[in-house]
């Protein structure tokens, strides 16, 4: 959770890595992804340092965030996602609001991570997580770490266990395979994971 200024340009970087983006700043056209995620992050620090310019910048940035995530076709909340955020495509991304994910977490068009039946428990996952197109991540469960869940998959039951490929409808292990190959390893060498 970003609590500093200096959190905030942490998450910024990991996030910016992890895009695979060289530049300093994103471009002026295009690059809607990467200003979709400095608008999370830059929320996420106005949110939990609550100054009055934080109160005033939030209420500014908040307008813009909105309307890209509209544009964008992601609903995702703040405080839920770990620093090195990597969303692929543009595409439904529906996240709740009482999820959390760890680091490193590599996120494809059409995922859900949500709770069932209006219950306030959602999934608990855990750092270095490839997520596929289309993956529905449901209910008061837990997924470990390193873990690359398949396109389409509907995990709906806990996988605690570490390095593991998981697929299917409902989901199961189909390989001992971590999701290490689809995520980028310049995080893992610079040491910010």
């Amino acid at each position: 959770m970003i609590k500093t200024k200096k959190d905030y340009k942490y998450y910024c970087y990991c996030d910016k890595i992890a895009l695979g983006r060289e530049r300093k700043r994103p471009k002026i056209l295009g690059d809607e992804i990467w200003k979709y995620e400095i608008l999370l992050r830059k929320l996420e620090y106005y949110k939990n340092c609550p100054t009055l310019l934080n109160k005033i910048q939030y209420l500014f940035s908040y307008y813009k965030f909105h309307k890209l995530g509209i544009k964008l076709g992601f609903s995702i909340p703040f405080n839920v996602f770990g620093p090195g955020l990597a969303i692929i495509h543009y595409g439904t991304i529906i996240v709740n609001q009482n999820a959390k994910v760890g680091k490193n977490c590599r996120l494809h068009a059409g995922t859900t991570i949500g709770a069932t039946n209006g219950s306030t428990n959602a999934p608990i996952i855990g750092d270095n997580v490839y997520i596929g197109s289309g993956a529905k991540i449901i209910g008061n469960i837990k997924i470990g770490n390193n873990i690359a869940i398949g396109a389409n998959a509907v995990v709906n039951k806990n996988f605690e266990e570490n390095n593991i490929t998981i697929a299917g409808v409902p989901a199961k292990q189909i390989s001992t395979n971590n999701s290490l190959i689809h995520l980028c390893p310049k995080l893992k060498e610079k040491g910010l994971i």
